[in-house]
């Protein structure tokens, strides 16, 4: 009878542990489909932010008080031309209410042209800068590239209320106007002392500390021009056009990428916008790297095609 009864009492036992497995697979299973459908609703959550964040800054960049859009001397496109050398293409300086001027340029001759969208906060042009920067630099002093650098103040609205983006940028401008030989060691200098996102970033005597440590001139104009943030108005002016008007310069039929995640293009028979920074063009073509590749390379075969036609120069 004892061993009868343990018999069944090791069946009973067996069954136990089967009805206890099956429970904790049930109940993986269930967690497993909460944590997707979680996963799933932050996925919403996080989109609807981002495009929040979007509105947001087009609401602000609408909203804002319009002030007479005084242009900095040589950046009559919205941006400044770094030529042979490092230095500053020279270009008139706009009146008010003109028109921006798209740089010209020649895709069959050297130097090639390379267009940067940049915002002083953005981290993501700090990465491209420390990736490409030295690159861009070379083959700009070369001759072989000239290298359009615009600055946007997107990224206002995350320096808790400082404005970092247009500070840095109107600074950035009052040196491309009058201290034009010393622009670019500021360009670079921005980038290394960038602040985080969401910090209220550097105030404006650190800026112009920065800018002396990059060689630029300590000079009162210099002081007036990055405390009254005259450019303000025209940086405001340029970050509109380029968001919610159309990027100047780029040929009928061109797609730009509409999403930087997936590569999808923007439709090619409306004006292209920027959707993010850093955005490079090169010869008006986007260089987009889960697509091209290496930005040198893609580059350098722009720079095949002119190699023979100024081999003499």
């Amino acid at each position: 009878m004892n061993s009868q009864g343990t018999e069944r009492q090791t069946k009973n036992e067996r069954r136990a542990q089967a009805r206890e497995q099956a429970r904790v697979a049930r109940q993986a299973q269930q967690q497993r489909e909460k944590r997707n459908r979680l996963l799933m609703q932050g996925g919403v959550v996080v989109a609807v932010l981002a495009l929040l964040a979007i509105a947001a800054i087009v609401i602000t960049n609408t909203l804002r008080p319009a002030g007479p859009a005084v242009f900095p001397a040589n950046m009559a496109s919205g941006g400044v031309v770094f030529s042979k050398d490092l230095k500053v293409a020279e270009t008139a300086k706009l009146e008010e209410g003109a028109d921006f001027q798209p740089t010209a340029y020649d895709a069959s001759k050297k130097p090639q042209h390379v267009r940067v969208f940049v915002d002083f906060m953005c981290p993501a042009c700090n990465n491209f800068e420390q990736t490409y920067g030295n690159m861009l630099e070379q083959y700009t002093g070369a001759g072989d590239i000239e290298l359009e650098i615009q600055p946007v103040n997107f990224l206002d609205p995350q320096s808790a209320g400082t404005k970092y983006s247009t500070r840095a940028a109107n600074l950035f401008a009052c040196v491309v106007e009058q201290q034009p030989d010393q622009a670019y060691s500021l360009f670079k200098k921005l980038f290394e002392v960038q602040p985080a996102e969401g910090t209220t970033g550097l105030t404006t005597q650190e800026l112009l500390d920065h800018a002396y440590a990059a060689g630029v001139a300590q000079t009162e104009e210099l002081k007036s021009c990055a405390a009254n943030l005259p450019f303000a108005p025209f940086l405001d002016r340029v970050t509109k056009q380029v968001l919610q008007t159309e990027i100047l310069g780029i040929e009928k039929g061109t797609a730009l990428v509409a999403v930087p995640q997936t590569g999808e293009l923007q439709d090619p028979e409306k004006p292209q916008t920027l959707v993010s920074t850093p955005t490079v063009l090169v010869n008006g073509e986007q260089w987009y790297q889960p697509r091209d590749g290496d930005l040198e390379q893609f580059i350098l075969k722009k720079l095949q095609g002119t190699s023979t036609s100024n081999s003499s120069n």
